[in-house]
């Protein structure tokens, strides 16, 4: 499927503005962002059950909607996911996953039967939604959407309605149903462990606009600016000005190669990256190439989270707060006076924008 130049205006504002995609069969495009960013549009307007004011789209070569041509949903080939699964309460469950299908009659029950098997529910044709489980009507729901086997699957924040326990487990399973099926995939989400976990590709929204897309990896590891990283991860940010394409800071100087002299930069490093020292009477470990200069804090307050502790720093030299994230269970108590040094290789050098200074 093949996404071109979306726009897409409410009240004179483009709630969409050319957003242009390329989702192949068995590929999974995540569209992530925060509320109101244009993801759900993007998806009613690929659905058919909108229309944009500018772009095209197309399936397989043939135009599905563009200024001349607006096929209905029905026509496009596309099924459809949504997080309150839309099962029909009055039919059973074998009914609901037929209830998509032409053919005769008995054709419709085989495969029926058999997306139920797929998704791990033979024996409940005869059970009505009401009475599964969450994660039970979700593959009901998934079994119908797949069963007249579209060419495209859309899916709307699927697993929102399940709890913590049940979601990486379904998740898993309609994924690598969706693989097998050999059906692209676009996925919405505002998640992005979801987005990670799920997306062969992430297409990261603000404002309406695609701002960065890339593999998972690349989308996390090189984002494209301060507001792109902090939507994956929390961050601490510090600032500093560039002299002759360097920046000078408590913690060392950091390369800000190609931006100009005067420039004020946001450097900005995720609590996971940042290591801890212990204090040798009020000196630090010795400076690195890796790590930089040490800068010493005290700490504020430590919490375990599960699988990792975050550990809060009042930053000597200005008063900042710093944090950090150390695996498994560390716990000082607040006053202790530590060093903090930061990874080089880990860290990202932005020029401060009007939006970024002014958040």
């Amino acid at each position: 499927m093949v996404v071109e130049g979306l726009t897409r205006r409410f009240g004179g504002r483009n709630v969409v503005h050319d957003v242009s995609l390329n989702v192949a069969p068995g590929q999974v495009t995540c569209l992530l962002g925060p509320s109101g960013c244009g993801k759900s549009t993007t998806l009613r307007l690929v659905a058919g059950v909108d229309r944009q004011d500018r772009g095209r789209i197309l399936l397989d070569g043939t135009v599905l909607s563009d200024d001349s041509i607006h096929l209905p949903p029905e026509a496009r080939h596309i099924g459809l996911m949504f997080q309150d699964f839309a099962l029909f309460p009055h039919l059973s469950v074998i009914d609901n996953v037929a209830f998509g299908l032409s053919g005769a009659k008995a054709a419709k029950r085989k495969r029926a039967e058999e997306m139920l098997e797929k998704v791990h529910l033979a024996g409940f044709g005869s059970a009505y939604p009401h009475e599964l489980s969450g994660g039970e009507q979700q593959r009901v729901a998934l079994a119908r959407a797949i069963a007249p086997r579209p060419r495209v699957m859309l899916m709307d924040e699927p697993f929102s309605g399940l709890d913590n326990r049940l979601r990486d487990g379904i998740r898993d399973e309609t994924l690598d149903i969706l693989k097998a099926e050999n059906t692209a995939v676009l996925l919405v989400t505002h998640e992005p462990d979801e987005a990670m976990r799920m997306a062969d590709e992430i297409a990261l929204m603000r404002e309406g606009e695609i701002v960065q897309r890339g593999a998972p990896y690349n989308v996390y590891n090189a984002p494209v600016d301060r507001r792109a990283a902090a939507f994956f991860s929390d961050i601490n940010v510090i600032r500093g000005t560039v002299r002759g394409a360097l920046t000078d800071t408590p913690f060392g100087v950091f390369l800000a190669p190609g931006v100009p002299d005067g420039t004020e930069v946001e450097i900005v490093i995720r609590p996971q990256h940042i290591r801890i020292d212990f204090d040798r009477d009020g000196r630090g470990p010795n400076p690195t190439p890796e790590d930089g200069v040490p800068a010493r804090g005290t700490v504020i307050r430590s919490r375990y989270m599960g699988r990792e502790s975050l550990v809060e720093f009042l930053m000597d030299h200005d008063g900042s707060v710093l944090k950090a994230t150390v695996p498994s269970v560390f716990l000082p108590k607040p006053g202790t006076a530590l060093w903090l040094m930061i990874r080089r290789g880990r860290c990202f050098v932005f020029p401060v924008m009007k939006t970024a200074a002014a958040e």
